[in-house]
């Protein structure tokens, strides 16, 4: 029970498809080390589901819908959270999308969009859950960024980089900024995980095959396997309890060795 007493919020905590996600897992093994969790999803039923499986295990948890790019969500959703649960301990930030394409490639309008869900949002949950937060003194934050903030792949991704880069900047900016208040900001970057989401926005790359893609993917890692969810959400766990009362504004590599390799990554 390494969270008992705390309540987090899960931003993202339903699934791109069947399978685990990142922000699943997270929320689940949450509520399993004894944090009451707000999920939430701008898919519902995603978070339903995600629900139904804390309910399974005697979690406690409750899901909202909402749209983090907009301001207004994201002020309810900090609101909504005291209302049921009291106060805010942890916020964990699991959003993101990509839409590949280098400098020329990339259309404004998928820049526009890409930079919105995945960095705006997360500059505007942590801007309202920050005053929840100062009054208890206390309270961490875990922002899920990307290997591809710092490594470059051979199919150019530059709005997802330049996205996913600025999470690092912002959480750093934040850990230093509160650090004197109690509150802790880190930065969790996945290599390849094998997640539903990698089988939907990839068909181009990997083929239509699943075991297909499983299998070059996993070729691609110096441990030859791809790692999973619960590699994420048990790095998330650290980061959000005491153990890591210490431990602030930095970046936690989660790849199997990746980021250390020559060469592209996919």
């Amino acid at each position: 029970m390494r969270l008992k007493g705390k309540v987090a919020i899960v931003v993202g905590a339903g699934s791109a498809g069947p399978g685990m996600g990142n922000g699943k897992a997270s929320a689940i093994i949450y509520a399993r080390e004894g944090a009451k969790v707000l999920l939430v999803d701008n898919n519902l039923a995603a978070a339903e589901e995600t629900k139904q499986m804390i309910i399974r295990e005697k979690g406690e948890c409750t899901t909202l819908q909402a749209d983090v790019s907009l301001p207004k969500d994201c002020k309810l959703i900090m609101e909504r959270c005291v209302e049921i649960f009291g106060k805010i301990d942890i916020l964990h930030n699991n959003v993101g999308i990509n839409i590949r394409g280098g400098l020329t490639e990339c259309k404004e309008e998928d820049w526009d969009k890409i930079l919105n869900i995945n960095l705006t949002s997360v500059f505007l949950t942590c801007k309202y859950v920050i005053p929840f937060m100062e009054k208890n003194n206390s309270g961490s934050i875990i922002n899920i960024s990307s290997i591809g903030a710092i490594r470059t792949s051979k199919e150019f991704d530059v709005a997802y980089a330049v996205s996913k880069a600025g999470v690092i900047a912002l959480t750093q900016e934040i850990a230093i900024q509160y650090a004197i208040k109690g509150i802790r900001a880190n930065t969790i970057l996945p290599g390849l995980i094998d997640t539903p989401r990698i089988y939907e926005k990839d068909k181009k790359a990997y083929g239509d095959n699943i075991e297909e893609k499983k299998e070059n993917r996993s070729r691609l890692c110096p441990m030859g396997k791809q790692g999973d969810a619960w590699d994420i959400a048990n790095a998330s766990l650290f980061l959000a309890s005491d153990e890591a009362k210490y431990i602030t504004g930095t970046t936690l590599i989660v790849d199997g060795g990746l980021t250390r390799t020559f060469g592209s990554f996919n």
